[in-house]
């Protein structure tokens, strides 16, 4: 059975180069970083090296990266991290929306259970953040403001040099959850504007297991891991050289070849859209469909032309050797509909019936005709038009 998979948002394979250059690190080049002996500092001279790669690729200095476990680490790290500091300031008020993954609107939750103030702004009818809403919604208690770059499930970039500048207007720290774009469009952290942003290799052909968080210098945040002095006193624990080596390996390579491939996915995602728009008369497309990654569709079949119970759709296409989802994959084992959906005003029957194709460096237009053709299958199959 042909298999294709379409589910790049939620992981990639690991590149055979990045798996090369960790391998060593592993088995040879075993030593602990912040031992003082050869073993050590040869693991040391590694783990530098590849904090300078990911700094370059930002714009940011070496100094500014501190490797974590995965982004969701790195979200949690910068809100808590930057929220237990802004208490001593007599300030609890943060602002993020409503589209958020759910790294930060959880930790969003349990700070709003822990003494802070959150405001979840709404978005658009895209999932985009309205830069004059984060103005409005800005207050003397307000000390961050976290809105991610773009969203995981439909897309849809925000434009964040813009918020960014808002609250740096009124002093308040500007974070970014740029899992989804580091090394798929540029960024610059300076030219953003942010003060804290996240991102994590296992998105961008790299191993799963560890991510960055970039703290820009001079900001104080509050250390989530308590221990060691590693990560320059930030976060306790024995730093993963190899997988830190294979981060950084990754960002290289997709950043050699970033521009092409971009070009590339939204070649075949245009090719994508087309075919389902001719194929399906009830077919809803969610996100920008010009100020979007280019490797994403997000598509909703429209409760009020078609019922299809979203579940068995995913569960056929699956049978067929298709492998997509309907949101994020934290939440893609839920019944509920997604939040990101229900935000941008979707009803909720619609928000279920939803596929999320993400492609990637083995993505062919050859899949993408088979997968339509599969698709109309099994929409004729367990779709019930209403006449």
């Amino acid at each position: 059975m042909k298999r294709i998979y379409l589910d790049h948002t939620a992981t990639t394979p690991l590149d055979p180069r990045v798996f090369d250059v960790m391998k060593p690190y592993f088995i040879e080049k075993f030593g602990n970083a912040s031992s003082i002996h050869t073993f050590g500092q040869e693991a040391r001279a590694a783990l530098d090296e590849s904090r300078d790669t990911i700094a370059k690729h930002l714009g940011a200095q070496a100094g500014e990266i501190f490797f974590v476990s995965c982004g969701t680490e790195a979200d949690n790290f910068a809100l808590k991290g930057v929220a237990w500091q802004m208490r001593a300031k007599a300030k609890n008020h943060i602002i993020t929306s409503k589209a958020e993954h759910h790294a930060v609107l959880d930790t969003c939750e349990f700070l709003g259970k822990n003494g802070f103030q959150i405001t979840y702004l709404d978005v658009d009818r895209y999932g985009a953040v309205n830069p004059d809403s984060v103005r409005r919604a800005i207050m003397p208690a307000t000390g961050l403001v976290s809105i991610m770059h773009a969203n995981n499930e439909v897309g849809t970039l925000n434009p964040v040099a813009q918020i960014a500048a808002i609250a740096h207007e009124h002093g308040i720290l500007f974070h970014s959850d740029a899992v989804q774009t580091f090394g798929k469009i540029p960024i610059n952290v300076d030219e953003i504007g942010a003060d804290l942003l996240s991102i994590s290799a296992h998105k961008i052909y790299g191993p799963k297991g560890i991510g960055a968080l970039f703290i820009r210098k001079g900001i104080v945040v509050e250390r989530l891991m308590h221990g060691g002095g590693q990560e320059r006193g930030r976060r306790a624990g024995t730093e993963n050289v190899p997988l830190a080596v294979g981060f950084a390996k990754a960002a290289t390579l997709l950043h050699q070849d970033r521009k092409s491939e971009a070009d590339r996915l939204l070649a075949l995602k245009n090719e994508l859209r087309k075919m389902l728009e001719a194929k399906f008369p009830s077919i809803q497309f969610n996100g920008h469909p010009v100020h979007s990654l280019p490797h994403i569709l997000n598509v909703s079949f429209n409760s009020e032309q078609m019922e299809i119970d979203g579940e068995a759709l995913l569960f056929n296409l699956d049978m067929a050797g298709i492998a997509v989802t309907s949101g994020s994959a934290c939440t893609s084992g839920s019944m509920e509909p997604s939040h990101v959906l229900l935000a941008m005003g979707r009803d909720p029957k619609t928000a279920k019936a939803t596929i999320r194709f993400s492609m990637g460096h083995s993505t062919t237009s050859d899949d993408l005709q088979y997968v339509v053709d599969v698709l109309e299958k099994v929409v004729g199959r367990i779709g019930k038009v209403f006449v």
